[in-house]
């Protein structure tokens, strides 16, 4: 960005597919604005299918992450640890120290410890548990510390228990809704196939290209639209009530307490861009 370096958004996901699903919408944005933008998958997405397993699957999965990435001009990286099996071990979150180190981040999207998916709550552990960490010189010593704290943010969900996410940023991603579905359709294996079977809705999908791409917005905006009502009062404190009641889709992000504090200055360096007149 002319006079200022550009901010470098990481997201840490579970699986390929995590950071385009739950973050899209932030990501379009940020790289909108000339920000850096990295999605890593801690999984190699090897058990998301219903046919297929192993190293064909992990290829394919690789291939569509980057597809996605590239739409939006964003990094990506999938790590080899195996889909449905992860562990916030010591060798994992060093590698997340690493991580975060060497990229240096100023905000960090994750998942919550709550969560439906075992890998998710791992990555969540494992992120939480590197907060610290990271600036801590004798652990990964082989990697200098981050310069600064980054802010940490965990990527919205819909579970209640113990406590249901807290829409402390709340953003109105009703105009990148056509990217984020452009970014889920290049996961053919999963939007298409794994999930229309796990949820066991395989025969609504549409044999053609276009039919499927239609059915697909279809679908998800019906996902991402609750999010908007859930947070309404949330996006018209952030947007004015104009705006702020007529807004369709939303991401909903809670701040994590184990990072930088999100204060006046961080919120509006990082999400300046969310307000009234924005």
């Amino acid at each position: 960005m002319p006079g200022r370096a550009p901010l470098r958004l990481l997201i840490l996901g579970a699986h390929p597919d995590d950071a385009e699903f739950h973050a899209g919408g932030l990501a379009t944005i940020y790289r909108r604005r000339e920000h850096l933008v990295k999605f890593v998958s801690l999984t190699n997405g090897a058990a998301g299918h219903h046919q297929r397993f192993g190293p064909e699957l992990v290829a394919i999965r690789f291939a569509e992450a980057q597809r996605a990435a590239e739409l939006i001009g964003a990094e990506c990286d999938v790590w080899d640890y195996p889909d449905g099996e992860l562990v916030p071990t010591l060798e994992l979150r060093r590698q997340v120290i690493a991580e975060i180190r060497r990229y240096q981040p100023d905000l960090i999207l994750t998942h919550r410890t709550n969560d439906y998916h075992p890998d998710h709550r791992a990555v969540g552990h494992v992120v939480r548990d590197a907060c610290y960490m990271i600036g801590v010189p004798a652990i990964v010593p082989e990697v200098p510390v981050v310069a600064r704290t980054p802010v940490v943010a965990y990527l919205p969900d819909r579970f209640t228990k113990p406590t249901p996410l807290a829409g402390d940023v709340v953003v109105d991603v009703s105009g990148e809704i056509e990217t984020i579905v452009a970014m889920l359709a290049c996961h053919e294996s999963q939007v298409f196939e794994w999930l229309p079977f796990n949820l066991g809705i395989a025969d609504q999908v549409p044999p053609d290209d276009a039919g499927r791409r239609r059915w697909l917005r279809d679908w998800f905006a019906n996902y991402l639209r609750p999010a908007a009502e859930r947070y309404r009062s949330e996006l018209i404190r952030a947007y004015g009530p104009v705006r702020g009641s007529q807004v369709r889709y939303a991401e909903a992000f809670e701040i994590s307490e184990y990072a930088a504090p999100l204060d006046a200055a961080m919120r509006e360096r990082h999400f300046g861009f969310v307000g009234p007149d924005q």
